[in-house]
């Protein structure tokens, strides 16, 4: 399973607070319905962590899913229950990156570089 950050935006920049307080509400409200359709149309995504964010994007969910198709899903619902900006990031573990670093620098050396 990989592991993937998705990022939800509610309102737009712009939005005047009426809009993004009514937005949270349904959000709170359809949460439910959201969750349902995720796990009918993605049986195979598992939540890692659910928070509320204090910046440009309102909510980041931490998933693992099989592959960038259930990734892609996961944001198509997020659009059809209302969400103004999705995306999603793929994500590795800091320790897999350092070997990846390690092993492209002895590669490095290999060729002489």
């Amino acid at each position: 399973m990989k592991t993937f950050v998705m990022m939800t935006k509610m309102s737009a920049r712009n939005a005047h607070i009426v809009e993004v307080s009514a937005k949270l509400q349904n959000r709170a409200r359809d949460n439910e319905a959201w969750l349902k359709q995720v796990k009918d149309k993605c049986p195979e995504v598992k939540f890692v962590s659910h928070y509320a964010i204090l910046g440009y994007w309102d909510f980041m969910d931490i998933y693992e899913a099989p592959d960038e198709e259930a990734a892609a899903k996961m944001s198509l619902i997020s659009r059809a229950f209302g969400a103004h900006e999705v995306e999603n990031w793929c994500a590795i573990p800091s320790d897999r990156l350092q070997r990846l670093a390690r092993e492209l620098k002895d590669l490095e050396r290999e060729l002489g570089a």
